[in-house]
């Protein structure tokens, strides 16, 4: 018996087959349907720092046009132009990110600042598997609104069982202000906040850091555990290139404009010189990265896997 070898090519067979009409009435767009939806990302980010659990949570994030009514007070247009386009980055927007992080170190869970409200921090939270009664303490870094907006919500304290530190120098400095968000949200928890100073621990291996300039008090602080460092550097510097590549450049947002310049240059130096990690509270979202020294100025390195090997 003789066998008919067929003869037909793969490319005649694809031909026919994309000929052929669908079977149930299916059209050649059934599958594309999907809807649109928008630029999107987690809102915690969590690696690891020895013993400890570091997770940065996304508490918020927003635009900001014309940038240089913060950014670079005292250049010039141009320059600040030529400094954004350099790092390919627009002149005449920004994108804030609000960046509170918690830290649980086995013993205690810590939250470092609280976001502009109760909500989007908690949101956060909860996404990132925490829940407000979880939190064993409460660190402000400095009482700016977009630090302590999320102490309160409706009248009591977001975080039930949790203490409260912050920097001695910084409360004074607020305490007869009449700000009315410092008055809403940090002076119903006064009697039960713990004041400290340069060099006080918060946790074993959390340790407090002068920062002074971008407010009276401001703090960072420095996470150390079985041998690994990383620094939360709050607002000491708000954006990767406007404060990093050009730590003179003064910011709206600093009180003490000169103080904060030395302050920046100072940090910058130290986590450069030690090749340290930092959060930074506007840093780009995750908010983690490295410090190189660049020039007269320094280059942001964001965090890749360094930390979560």
């Amino acid at each position: 018996m003789t066998r008919k070898i067929s003869n037909i090519s793969r490319r005649a067979m694809l031909a026919g087959a994309a000929a052929m009409p669908l079977a149930g009435g299916f059209s050649a767009g059934a599958f594309a349907g999907a809807p649109m939806l928008g630029a999107k990302t987690a809102r915690f980010n969590r690696i690891a720092l020895g013993g400890f659990d570091v997770t940065t949570i996304l508490a918020a994030s927003r635009r900001i046009p014309d940038p240089q009514n913060i950014f670079g007070l005292n250049v010039t247009a141009q320059d600040f132009a030529a400094a954004s386009a350099g790092a390919h980055i627009p002149a005449d927007m920004t994108r804030f990110f609000f960046t509170p992080t918690v830290v649980n170190t086995g013993a205690e869970l810590i939250l470092f600042d609280t976001g502009v409200s109760a909500g989007g921090t908690v949101a956060a939270l909860t996404e990132a598997g925490y829940t407000p009664d979880q939190v064993d303490v409460v660190v402000i870094t400095h009482m700016h609104p977009d630090h302590i907006g999320g102490l309160m919500i409706d009248g009591a304290p977001t975080y039930p069982n949790a203490r409260y530190v912050t920097g001695a120098v910084e409360f004074d400095a607020w305490d007869m202000s009449g700000n009315e968000t410092f008055e809403a949200q940090m002076r119903p928890l006064a009697e039960r906040t713990e004041f400290i100073t340069d060099g006080d621990a918060v946790a074993s291996g959390i340790t407090a850091m002068d920062a002074f300039g971008h407010t009276p008090g401001h703090m960072t602080y420095m996470l150390e555990s079985d041998g690994k460092q990383l620094l939360l550097g709050a607002d000491f510097a708000n954006h990767y290139v406007w404060s990093l590549a050009y730590p003179d450049w003064q910011v709206r947002f600093d009180q003490d404009k000169d103080m904060a310049a030395l302050t920046r240059r100072r940090i910058l130096d130290m986590l450069s010189a030690d090749k340290l990690p930092m959060v930074g509270y506007h840093m780009p979202w995750p908010g983690i990265g490295f410090v190189q020294t660049r020039g007269d100025g320094f280059h942001y390195v964001p965090h890749s896997y360094q930390l979560i090997l």
